[in-house]
């Protein structure tokens, strides 16, 4: 992705190039280490989840709960940036895919929603991934360099694609903000601004159907901000990042379960169970 999210590697200079020499790494952090950090923050949002249910009003767990928000727009970043880099779309979102399905079981598992959706509730139904696999998708359909549809046909689609996501973690919300990030390539004030309008109403349906405290909360998606205003548009030399992250991402959202089970029994621990 260019611009001044996504800065493109600068043409290696004479003395770089030198045979025997490696180029300067770029200041700033690559992506395998802004993936840390988010990953960081997720499980430690996830575990609160599991440990104290029922969106507690303490002033530690809510700053913990505050850092977690980065996760989310994090990934929305990152999967802007998977799309403008990768060599074989229908792979991409293929393997987005199968991983949402494992991810739904997990994730489900995690917090006591049952599996089949829509028995307990509308929101929550899902993970988060299953958005992001559609972000892909709905970037795909407006990408003038892959599609031949009509504008209202994209808007059509795109808004099908809403429905589809409503139920899932971050909702629809996370569908369009990925789609923003991509389409104002380029331009990151208006890449966050418009991100943080998506989550904005996110956080009003938290605010009026779930918990006041909570729907204040996930405004601080925001912190982001420096963290992926830092990526200096390098990989990291650690090629493994990505399939960490597939099995990582199951596999904590299974032990969170356990956990809830044994501290709670089988009851659901977050809105949608």
């Amino acid at each position: 992705m260019n611009g001044t999210l996504i800065p493109q590697a600068e043409a290696p200079t004479q003395t770089a190039q030198t045979k025997g020499e490696k180029p300067p790494r770029k200041k700033g952090l690559n992506s395998n280490q802004i993936k840390l950090i988010a990953i960081a923050a997720m499980t430690v949002d996830h575990l609160l989840d599991v440990i104290y249910p029922g969106y507690p009003k303490v002033w530690w767990i809510i700053g913990l709960h505050i850092i977690g928000r980065l996760t989310a727009p994090t990934m929305w970043f990152m999967i802007a940036e998977g799309y403008s880099h990768t060599h074989n779309l229908k792979k991409y979102i293929s393997r987005l895919f199968l991983f949402a399905i494992v991810s739904h079981f997990a994730y489900n598992f995690a917090f006591g929603i049952p599996f089949i959706p829509f028995q307990s509730s509308y929101v929550n139904q899902t993970s988060v991934i299953w958005p992001l696999a559609w972000g892909v998708v709905a970037i795909a359909l407006c990408d003038p360099s892959k599609t031949k549809l009509r504008k209202w046909q994209q808007a059509a689609l795109v808004l099908l694609i809403c429905a589809l996501t409503f139920c899932a973690d971050w909702s629809c919300t996370a569908v369009l903000a990925i789609l923003a990030i991509y389409s104002h390539r380029g331009n990151f004030k208006r890449q966050v601004a418009e991100m943080m309008l998506y989550v904005a109403f996110y956080a009003l349906g938290y605010f009026f159907f779930a918990d006041k405290v909570y729907g204040i909360i996930q405004l601080f998606a925001i912190i982001c901000v420096p963290l992926v205003k830092s990526y200096n548009g390098e990989r990291g030399s650690w090629k493994g990042m990505k399939w960490f992250f597939y099995i990582y991402y199951p596999a904590h959202l299974i032990v969170c379960g356990f956990i809830r089970l044994w501290l709670h029994g089988n009851v659901a621990t977050v809105v949608g169970g």
